[in-house]
């Protein structure tokens, strides 16, 4: 029953238990729309979104693993920073920045060959992301710049900037689009399109989706974050600074080095999205000129919310983005509009960044949960009991260190204290002697001092 205990209560369940609440609220909430916009369709309406990118095949369920790729990668952006005591709200400019980076070099730098195209073109938008996020960085750690407003800045900074060059560099005017990449800087598919692909017609002619290894390297950097932040000195000093910036200097930490690589690692994550989208090939994504922020930015701050800033959650809840997005395209076979279908998304994903909330009520049913196991299980009350004396028992050692039991074994120095293979009887009895004749002198001094 402890270990049972022990598995119910631990933070990663919690953590999961509100998350799902806050997606079960969401969707309530979709479904209500849903209702009020179109009565008679609102039960297919509801299936079709959970559904999600099943309801267009295997072309459909690649699709979904295509769109989450950028979303987690700026999801692990945001809680990256989260985890280090930031709130990165800058991630649509570092995603775009980041994009335009990778997007020039896939145009112009054909020189490379094909392997190493598109590597160096990933790692020029990490580098883009890491360095429009320095700007923030600098000014929380030196001027006290809170880094919210900051980056929002920056947002519109590299919103406009990557616009001036795209016209000035790589503008298809027949599209007013960024050019295509050359074919030496698109990721490689991995076979990833053999598998999700629809056939349709006598030849089955096949219609693959744009899915590629994009979503591989995703979750492998969000392996090495989670192992980089919870494993390491490292994440543990960036961490630390997080949780207090005071405590962290007066353990010998530089908080300022700490918030600099925090939002410079923060940025090349977003930089590093934007290039694992558009390196895509001519069936992919390419930047559109257009006055808007991106998207994928500011849908990676649902994404770090709902995975509870952990890496792993977040795949999980980038995932879970992208499957709904997928699915709530396919309401318009239903007569539903377009905005009706993007209000329920963004109810969902609203819903999402309550999880928080979420977990506060999960906690308080985990207490009430106790009580009621404690009542029809016997066992589990005595576990419960058996655990509190535990802790208590712990609590008592740690205030009294030099006690070591009734026995008080183990309180003698090792040189004076007698081997432990001699018993109290083979003690020489001279000893025991001596020691109660000096008692009984005591006690006659004590009773003439009287």
């Amino acid at each position: 029953m402890k270990t049972f205990r022990k598995l119910m209560n631990a933070r990663g369940h919690v953590a999961a238990a509100s998350s799902i609440l806050a997606i079960i609220a969401g969707l309530f909430v979709g479904f209500i729309i849903l209702l009020i916009s179109n009565p008679s369709q609102a039960g297919r309406g509801i299936v079709t979104i959970l559904e999600g990118g099943f309801g267009g095949g295997m072309k459909g369920v690649g699709q979904v693993l295509y769109f989450a790729t950028p979303i987690i990668m700026t999801g692990l952006s945001v809680g990256f920073a989260f985890k280090t005591g930031l709130f990165n709200i800058g991630a649509p400019g570092q995603f775009i920045v980041g994009a335009f980076a990778a997007v020039y070099v896939g145009v112009k730098w054909t020189f490379l060959p094909a392997p190493f195209h598109w590597i160096v073109a990933l790692l020029c938008a990490a580098l883009a992301g890491g360095l429009w996020a320095l700007i923030p960085g600098l000014f929380k750690a030196f001027l006290n710049v809170n880094e919210v407003i900051s980056s929002i800045m920056m947002n519109y900074i590299g919103m406009y900037a990557v616009n001036y060059l795209i016209k000035q560099s790589i503008y298809d005017p027949l599209t007013s689009l960024s050019q295509n990449v050359a074919k030496s800087a698109v990721l490689p598919k991995g076979g990833l399109d053999q598998i999700f692909t629809n056939y349709s017609g006598v030849n089955s002619t096949p219609d693959p989706s744009t899915v590629n290894i994009g979503i591989i390297i995703a979750i492998a950097i969000a392996i090495l974050i989670y192992i980089l932040l919870s494993k390491t000195a490292f994440g543990y000093e960036l961490t630390a600074c997080g949780y207090n910036q005071f405590a962290a200097r007066y353990a010998g930490i530089n908080e300022k080095r700490s918030i600099v690589l925090s939002m410079v690692i923060s940025g090349m994550l977003a930089g590093l999205g934007g290039g694992l989208l558009y390196l895509s090939g001519s069936n992919g994504r390419r930047i559109k000129v257009v006055d808007v922020l991106a998207a994928e930015g500011f849908n990676g701050i649902p994404v770090a919310l709902l995975g509870m800033s952990n890496p792993i959650g977040i795949v999980f809840s980038g995932l879970f983005i992208s499957f709904i997005n997928q699915g709530g395209n396919y309401l318009q076979r239903l007569n539903y509009m377009p905005e009706i279908i993007d209000i329920i998304i963004a109810m969902i994903i609203y819903c999402s960044a309550l999880s928080l909330i979420f977990r506060k009520v999960v906690l308080r049913l985990f207490k009430g949960r106790d009580k009621l196991l404690s009542r029809i299980f016997p066992s589990y009350a005595l576990a419960e009991v058996s655990e509190g004396a535990d802790l208590a028992e712990a609590e008592a050692a740690a205030q009294h260190p030099s006690s070591t039991g009734e026995s008080g074994a183990g309180l003698m120095p090792e040189e004076v204290a007698p081997p432990p293979d001699i018993a109290a009887s083979e003690v020489p009895q001279e000893i025991e002697s001596e020691s109660e004749q000096s008692s009984t002198d005591g006690q006659a001094n004590a009773k003439e001092d009287e």
